[in-house]
């Protein structure tokens, strides 16, 4: 779904094609995906000394991804002494690892410290795979000279992740939702984005899964949509590129 971007008909009768001189990405459900919930659940009780058989890891990721997993499904409830680190968990750090262990901490288990350990998953590289067509895509377009941008709703710092991806060096500005202090679609962290790159909005595209990275048409951006796709599997970032007019 491409919001703010003529369709093939109008483009041919009407305007000139759209020129784009920067593009955003999100990045959860975008660019990478969190890990398989098992794996994710049998690597945090190792980190923790403990071996969990598939069986029972399968029992338990269910349960903690019900209960509320960072890259995950929102909770079916929030309790409520952690109400208020959830509705603040994409502003501050604290609260964001306040919500997801608390969220995580509801769950019975016998592997003492798992909590913490499932969230330090979160952030090692490890825990994410980003998807076949990440690299290629981030890749062309700034060997085409189109700045790149990553905006994400996010309590946490996802540089480190793309450095040991080495894809650092494909990004020019970060609009993460913790250091801007708003989160999408509030149309001030797509401008502040934006801003970073020196890119005028009119001339900028937004990529993302959600109906929040649509918000960035409300800041003057046009906006592609796509599914979130299951990890390891391409998610259709290519279309960026034609709408960039770059060649896959």
């Amino acid at each position: 779904m491409v919001h703010g971007v003529p369709d093939a008909a109008e483009s041919t009768s009407a305007a000139p094609r759209r020129q784009v001189d920067a593009v955003l990405f999100d990045f959860h459900g975008t660019l990478a995906q969190v890990e398989d919930a098992v794996a994710w659940v049998i690597a945090a009780a190792a980190a923790c000394g403990s071996t969990i058989d598939r069986g029972k890891a399968t029992i338990l990721a269910d349960r903690l991804v019900t209960a509320g997993r960072a890259g995950g499904p929102l909770p079916r409830r929030v309790p409520i002494h952690l109400a208020e680190h959830w509705a603040d968990r994409d502003l501050y750090e604290h609260s964001h690892r306040a919500a997801y262990t608390g969220l995580a901490a509801t769950v019975s288990t016998d592997v003492e410290g798992l909590a913490d350990a499932l969230y330090e998953r979160l952030l090692a590289p490890d825990g994410w795979l980003p998807y076949p067509d990440t690299e290629p895509t981030l890749r062309t377009l700034h060997d085409a000279g189109i700045k790149v941008g990553v905006v994400s709703n996010v309590g946490f710092d996802i540089r480190p992740l793309f450095a040991a991806w080495g894809f650092d060096g494909l990004i020019d500005a970060w609009a993460l939702s913790y250091e801007v202090g708003r989160t999408k679609p509030d149309p001030a962290i797509f401008l502040r984005a934006c801003g970073m790159l020196g890119a005028d909005p009119e001339r900028t595209l937004m990529v993302g899964d959600s109906p929040a990275d649509a918000g960035a048409v409300q800041a003057g951006c046009a906006a592609l949509v796509l599914p979130a796709a299951e990890p390891g599997r391409p998610n259709g970032l290519g279309a960026s590129l034609a709408l960039a007019g770059c060649a896959g």
